[in-house]
């Protein structure tokens, strides 16, 4: 098999997959492989303790198990602390640091920076953590916002996971202005996995993904001939050059499932069937 097709391949089968803590959820992830990295979000009506009660369920499951920390979520140092001294019980050496989805904080921590350096400061940053990247303009929040809080979280970080971006252009010139910056932490490139359509675009208009919204109805004409479900097929073809290069530091795939795990599994083994009937 070719060098780089071999890459592309594993680079599938190491996907990472992220779910909700939702009911049913741990069910569905019986078709992940033992040892698949799996982030659970943290929901602001649960709480992030629901995201580490599905977590230890999925961790009995011989799971790679990465909890999202909602900075917003988090009421005090004290709290914190709580949340981290559960993660060490669990045995779990990876956390992912979001400033999470509530409108207002719940205490202290405004933002994913907040959360990071109280964890440094208190010494209690586990082996790996995790941070956001944002390939497109926010609605929300200004480029030179999302620039200088990459700059300063990526001090206390292992990795970047890239919001999801329909537009693989705009995903290869955002990698390539994150180098540029001088930044060298290795980044998962975050896409949808097979997702209703409906779903996924009221969702990216939750999260203010409105430049690649448009270029997805332009790709695609009238959206009404997607309104099945949406797979990442695009955006792996257009990326995968980037991924076999070695001086774009991607480290491979983000799966947000929004817990259609079946459908992006055999997404997965579908495409990479397709790889292995590339001829050499």
């Amino acid at each position: 098999m070719d060098a780089n097709v071999e890459q592309l391949e594993q680079s599938l089968l190491n996907a990472r997959f992220e779910v909700l803590p939702l009911r049913g959820v741990v069910e569905q992830a019986e078709l992940l492989p033992a040892g698949t990295t799996v982030t659970v979000t943290a929901s602001p009506t649960k709480g992030t303790e629901a995201t580490l009660d599905v977590a230890a369920q999925l961790l009995g499951r011989g799971l790679h198990v990465v909890p999202h920390l909602a900075a917003r979520l988090v009421a005090d140092t004290a709290h914190l602390t709580a949340l981290l001294d559960r993660v060490e019980g669990m045995g779990l050496s990876e956390v992912f640091v979001v400033a999470g989805d509530s409108p207002e904080p719940l205490g202290e921590f405004p933002d994913a920076l907040a959360l990071l350096r109280k964890m440094d400061e208190l010494g209690r940053k586990p082996a790996r953590v995790g941070i956001t990247g944002y390939p497109e303009r926010h609605a929300f929040i200004s480029d030179a916002s999302t620039i200088r809080a990459m700059t300063e979280k990526s001090r206390y970080a292992d990795y970047i996971v890239s919001q999801i971006c329909y537009d693989p252009h705009a995903v290869a010139s955002w990698v390539k202005d994150v180098r540029t910056r001088g930044l060298l932490l290795p980044i998962y490139v975050g896409v949808p996995g097979v997702v209703d359509l409906h779903r996924l675009l009221r969702i990216s208009l939750k999260i203010g993904l409105g430049e690649s919204m448009r270029f997805l109805r332009k790709q695609h004409g009238v959206v009404s001939k997607l309104l099945t479900r949406y797979t990442p097929e695009e955006l792996f073809d257009e990326l995968a050059p980037y991924l076999v290069d070695p001086t774009s530091g991607i480290a491979g795939w983000h799966f947000f499932t929004f817990n259609e795990i079946a459908k992006t599994v055999q997404w997965r083994h579908d495409m990479a069937a397709r790889l292995r009937e590339v001829p050499a």
